[in-house]
Formats: structure tokens, C-alpha cells, sequence
């Protein structure tokens, strides 16, 4: 983390700690003690819990928009691009069955508060709806894309969350061999 300012240190740190522990029960005195710094050195930096679930909402999508346009530069396929996507359950199975899915867990938080951020947590689906739904457009399925993405979407929602309930590795790989079969059928409808 060397190079970043003490006010991304601290967005950082808010974010695994909102990841790990729920927005709810982090306190500005787990981020402070996390980060090093006395809370009169954190108030400089955010005067609310809000302002810092801002700056970690802003950083997940600025994150999630990067690792969506890597995924379309290493790959010209949107089948590939896609298994990219499914992918992640498996590159970050160990969190995910510690802690579900970090886009799910906040959104479902934020939701039950009825924090007005939820709208903006929401986005960072969009992100992964959108794209996803090019990349079945890109497949030749334009009437039913959408459909197709959010089926996906809301496949690896379950996957994590029920990964995370009976904390079961093999679940996870079992499910996304499961995806690639299906998306497999897919790419053959297109060929």
C-alpha cells in the first residue's frame, strides 16, 4: 500500500472492514485502529461513517470498472470475457465463503437500513449487468441479453451466499463448473 495517501489508507481499510464486519458494526474507532492514526487524525480526513461508506462505494466501482475493461482486453471473445466473470468465484473463494460476495453483502446491508447509499451500492451490479449483457449481445443473443446476464448474475449471488452459509469450497467449484457448462451451450447456439 506504499504510495497511497493516509486519506486511501483509510478508504481501503473501510472497505475490507465493511467487507469483513458489515458497514453497521464498523466503528470509526475499528477504521482508526486499523489505519494507525488517533480519531481526531481520522476526522480530519471523513467527519461521517457516511462520507466513508461514499468514498468505499466510489472505489469498489472505480475497481469493478477496471477489472471489466482488463477483462475485455485480455480476451476478444466474449465467451472467454464471461469466464472471466464466473471466474471470480473461484479466484476469491476463500473470502467468499468466509464472508459471501462484497457487492452482495453491502447491497443487502444498505437495503435492510434503508441507507439512502443503497442506490448508489446498487450501481456496482449495473456495472456487472451491463457488461454482461454486451458480452451476451456480442454472443448474438441481442433479444435476450439482459435476461441472460441477470441469470448469471443472480446465479453467482446464490453461489456466494450459500458458499458462504455451509462454508463449502467444493459447492463453489462444482457450481461454476456448472456455469461453464451452461454458457458452454450457449457459445454452440451462436456458432
Amino acid at each position: 500500500m506504499s504510495g497511497m495517501t493516509k486519506r486511501d489508507l483509510i478508504i481501503a481499510e473501510a472497505d475490507q472492514l465493511f467487507y469483513q464486519q458489515g458497514f453497521e458494526h464498523t466503528s470509526f474507532a475499528n477504521i482508526a485502529q486499523a489505519v494507525k492514526i488517533s480519531r481526531g487524525n481520522f476526522y480530519y480526513h471523513f467527519k461521517s461513517k457516511d462520507e466513508i461508506l461514499d468514498a468505499v462505494i466510489n472505489l469498489r466501482l472505480s475497481n469493478t470498472q477496471a477489472l471489466l475493461e482488463q477483462w475485455q482486453l485480455e480476451s476478444v471473445e466474449p465467451i472467454d470475457r464471461i469466464h472471466s466473470f464466473i471466474n471470480i468465484l473461484i479466484m476469491n473463494r476463500a473470502k467468499i465463503q468466509r464472508f459471501g460476495c462484497p457487492v452482495g453483502t453491502l447491497t443487502t446491508e444498505l437495503t435492510k437500513l434503508q441507507h439512502p447509499a443503497k442506490e448508489d451500492a446498487n450501481k456496482l451490479f449495473s456495472l456487472f449487468r451491463t457488461w454482461l449483457s454486451k458480452q451476451f449481445q456480442a454472443l448474438g443473443y441481442s433479444r435476450n441479453a439482459d435476461n441472460l446476464a441477470m441469470h448469471l448474475l443472480a446465479r453467482s449471488q446464490g453461489v456466494a451466499t450459500l458458499a458462504s452459509a455451509f462454508n463449502d469450497e467444493n459447492f463453489i467449484r462444482s457450481e461454476v463448473e456448472q456455469m461453464y457448462q451452461w454458457l458452454q451451450q450457449y457459445s454452440q447456439k451462436a456458432a
